[in-house]
């Protein structure tokens, strides 16, 4: 995208700006500044590739600023909208950060800084610099938590992204066959993705290769006998779906396989069961492990699964290394697996999820059979 037009809803934008400040108002910051691509879209409702070095920043009274490549945003939700040159002569500049810094310490000056929040992980120095001598305090704990949480306008994109991932599992069922080479099934459903979002992805997705549990497409063809696992994660406008099927290379699928498959569904209906807001994820884990622990053939040892949104591993956590609680409005991919030489190498199905108040809502109802 580029950040030209909005992608999230303005309105929906600066409530969530004045949501952080209120969050953070016993850090008693002068500003926030962010920088990472997916917190300015969040707070903003604008995004620019990797190409480009936009930043944000909200004072303690709610004023905002966004800082655009070459051309203003339009509708953005910021008060004061700026631009820095990118390229020079359509050359893009490698001082970008530099440049985009200081069109914020254009804005801040005069303004005293006594504490001034930033991302940890992802404030340069170049931003630093600008800010003077402001103790800095980390605030992404506190975007992140927020999150959690989708807003409609958010929960619309991720709709749109996880529809897309259906499009392309009618594009693989109808091209897998003994022969086919990998490259060719990840083009394929690349076009069925752009064709579904009606615009670029911001992101390809996970697993193209088959009779393995995962990894990218090779040049490689498919195999008789072979179990084919797409973990399909196109992301639109930035929000990522995360969705898995296994397909039956050769369309006849063996005894252990299918009997693999049934216990695999068997796992996602326990989870749909079991989960609602206030439950631990780690009781779901464990939950799914004993279950699948019964299965006749395979073995699973992986995480079950995990928030969606601006990236595509969030919190909740369903992982005992996390300790993770379900809240309303969050969206979940859950993938149990088994895996076995003898499956030829195995199946993964992952659901994705809205947690609402009663239980989950399923936004991914594609076929979960192995042909």
């Amino acid at each position: 995208m580029n950040g030209v037009t909005p992608l999230l809803d303005p309105a929906a934008c600066r409530g969530r700006q004045a949501r952080l400040l209120a969050a953070l108002a016993d850090r008693d910051l002068d500003a926030i500044v962010v920088v990472s691509p997916e917190h300015i879209e969040y707070l903003t409702g604008h995004r620019w590739d990797d190409r480009f070095r936009p930043l944000a920043a909200i004072l303690a009274d709610g004023s905002s600023l966004l800082v655009c490549p070459d051309k203003p945003a339009v509708e953005p939700a910021a008060d004061d909208v700026r631009t820095y040159e990118a390229k020079w002569r359509s050359t893009l500049r490698n001082d970008q950060r530099a440049a985009s810094a200081a069109v914020l310490g254009d804005w801040l000056a005069g303004r005293p800084l006594r504490r001034v929040g930033v991302e940890f992980s992802a404030c340069p120095p170049h931003v630093g610099e600008r800010l003077g001598a402001a103790a800095l305090v980390d605030v992404e704990p506190a975007l992140l938590a927020m999150r959690r949480r989708k807003d409609p306008d958010e929960l619309a994109i991720l709709r749109r992204a996880i529809s897309a991932c259906g499009a392309m599992y009618e594009a693989a069922r109808g091209l897998i066959a003994p022969g086919v080479s990998e490259l060719d099934v990840f083009s394929a459903l690349q076009s069925a993705a752009v064709s579904s979002c009606g615009e670029m992805l911001t992101g390809t997705g996970n697993d193209y290769a088959c009779g393995v549990r995962g990894g990218p497409p090779r040049d490689r063809p498919c195999q008789a006998g072979e179990l084919y696992i797409l973990d399909l994660g196109p992301a639109y406008r930035g929000y990522f779906g995360d969705t898995s099927r296994a397909i039956a290379v050769d369309g006849r699928p063996t005894d252990e396989q299918l009997a693999a498959c049934e216990r695999v569904c068997g796992a996602l209906a326990l989870v749909e069961r079991l989960a609602k807001p206030g439950v631990r994820c780690r009781d779901i884990y464990a939950a799914v492990q004993d279950w699948l622990g019964g299965a006749p053939v395979g073995s699973w040892s992986s995480h079950l699964g995990h928030g969606i949104g601006l990236f595509p591993h969030e919190a909740p956590h369903l992982n005992p290394s996390w300790d993770d609680v379900l809240q309303e409005g969050e969206v979940i991919a859950v993938e149990p697996a088994l895996y076995d030489p003898a499956l030829r190498s195995g199946l993964r199905l992952e659901n994705d999820y809205l947690v609402t108040a009663t239980g989950l809502e399923l936004l991914s109802p594609f076929p979960l059979g192995l042909t």
